[in-house]
């Protein structure tokens, strides 16, 4: 399990084994960690996780104006303005950047392969490229897998425990992303002992979820299953509204959707532990080389 106190113990470590005159020296020196976020600047859970991420800045000696600065870019969903933004922080030359999701990270390593890049949730970097290994990941990039695969299947078992009707279940997925195949078939592969039938529905845009979802809720004993995905989190008020409206019985794979209205949740919990720290280690000492890829085991039902 992988928490706050952990981080924190991440970045001790790193800053003991540096001389008293070297670490004087690193405080004099103004930091620059840039944030790349999929999500619109008045989000109020992104807000809540940027808090989040200060705090731990914070708790790990970094000050904003005083030893660090922060350089915060929203794309608000919009894939034309991730590439931007994500070629405006590498033009920015910071120390590290911290990348919200497998649809930042992306971006950023078309833009660079030499600044570090920290992202605090990806459901599958390996499968999607980022890294060589949870172990090694080499390269400029480093950070927490979310969603072990077999994990998904909580979703499917959860469903069925609060809704014990439902014959039929629709996942909705962001097909454009790695871990949406695998989330997908690890449900599929459990379903017919749960006595369910599964069914995707990918999230490209509003209209076609809210078509998908209008078909899909003419059957009977229906329930839906929303998987990780910045697809998912930017589109979730629609989901949670068409789930309502509906009546199907819904899970989350991400707690903010219950905090948005949602029914249930099980996920990991992310306010509880940010990526400060290891970003702020690697921006002091660029110690990547002794980085390696963490699957985050902090299960959450909401």
């Amino acid at each position: 399990m992988i928490n706050r106190r952990d981080f924190i113990t991440l970045l001790g470590g790193a800053a003991a084994g540096w001389p008293l005159a070297a670490r004087a020296q690193q405080r004099e020196k103004m930091r620059r960690i840039g944030v790349l976020l999929n999500a619109a600047a008045d989000d109020p859970d992104f807000q809540a996780w940027v808090g989040a991420f200060q705090q731990g800045l914070a708790q790990a000696g970094w000050i904003i104006g005083r030893n660090v600065r922060i350089d915060t870019r929203w794309a608000g969903g919009k894939p034309d303005d991730v590439r931007r933004y994500a070629a405006e922080l590498v033009a920015l030359a910071p120390d590290v950047i911290l990348a919200h999701g497998t649809s930042t990270v992306r971006p950023l390593l078309q833009a660079t392969r030499t600044v570090p890049i920290v992202f605090p949730i990806a459901a599958d970097p390996v499968g999607a490229g980022f890294v060589d290994s949870l172990a090694r990941p080499g390269g400029n990039v480093t950070g927490f897998m979310t969603v072990e695969y077999s994990f998904s299947t909580k979703w499917l078992e959860l469903l069925k425990q609060i809704a014990p009707t439902v014959t039929r279940a629709a996942v909705l997925r962001d097909s454009t992303q790695s871990g949406a195949t695998s989330q997908f078939a690890a449900i599929q592969a459990m379903a017919p002992s749960l006595g369910v039938e599964v069914s995707p529905i990918n999230l490209w845009d509003v209209g076609e979820i809210e078509r998908a979802v209008a078909a899909f809720a003419r059957s009977s004993n229906a329930g839906l299953i929303v998987t990780t995905g910045g697809g998912a989190t930017v589109h979730r008020h629609l989901i949670i509204t068409l789930a309502k409206r509906y009546k199907l019985p819904a899970v989350y794979a991400a707690r903010h959707f219950v905090t948005a209205g949602g029914l249930v949740s099980y996920a990991s919990d992310y306010m509880t532990s940010t990526s400060a720290p290891r970003a702020t280690s690697i921006a002091s000492s660029k110690a990547r080389s002794r980085a390696i890829c963490r699957y985050r085991r902090l299960p959450s039902s909401s």
